[in-house]
């Protein structure tokens, strides 16, 4: 059983070829010429289409900045902070417009092959990650994060932390914060 722990500190961001932003590839899953799970944060300087991923599902979450709207042909989604994850097929990407500004996302990215890209905000009473997905992670987008593995010991998780694993047999649970500390994370898994 193997969990590895990936800072955001640590990861050189790579400009767009259009021009209208960056991203941070924090992982490319099992290696990053065949990826099935990838995980990146990008900055969105511009609007703009998504990138087509034929064969992909995907998920998305506004981590900081005023948000963004996704044009999916004739449906809108408008996302921010406080959106829950969206999910999308990769293959039929939306159009995206920024709502103010520089917006900084969280996307999941899982080959069909494998699954559907699955992708929740932690909440205090969630329940956790249970064992069972081939692959999982928890990404701590803001605080500290306790996490329990278990009975093992308690693994600590600053902000910018990516931590995941594809063999772990524990649930996996988020301890509450403390009133005054605002966490702010999200469960990332496969799904069949």
């Amino acid at each position: 059983m193997t969990r590895h722990r990936i800072a955001l500190d640590t990861v050189p961001r790579q400009p767009w070829r259009n021009g209208g932003g960056s991203t941070r590839e924090l992982l490319a899953w099992p290696d990053a010429t065949d990826w099935q799970v990838r995980v990146s944060m990008a900055d969105i300087a511009a609007d703009g289409p998504f990138s087509a991923f034929p064969g992909v599902q995907r998920a998305f979450a506004v981590l900081t900045g005023a948000g963004v709207r996704l044009q999916h042909g004739d449906a809108a989604v408008t996302l921010d902070t406080r959106s829950a994850p969206h999910h999308f097929d990769g293959g039929q990407p939306p159009d995206c417009r920024l709502t103010d500004g520089v917006t900084t996302d969280l996307n999941l990215m899982v080959a069909g092959s494998v699954g559907s890209a699955r992708m929740r905000r932690v909440m205090a009473d969630d329940g956790g990650l249970p064992a069972g997905p081939r692959w999982r992670g928890v990404f701590v987008a803001e605080g500290t994060a306790l996490l329990r593995c278990g009975t093992e010991p308690v693994v600590t998780l600053p902000a910018g932390t990516l931590l995941w694993s594809d063999d772990d047999p524990h649930d996996w649970q988020l301890d509450p914060p403390h009133p005054t500390t605002p966490l702010r994370a999200f469960w990332l898994a496969t799904a069949p």
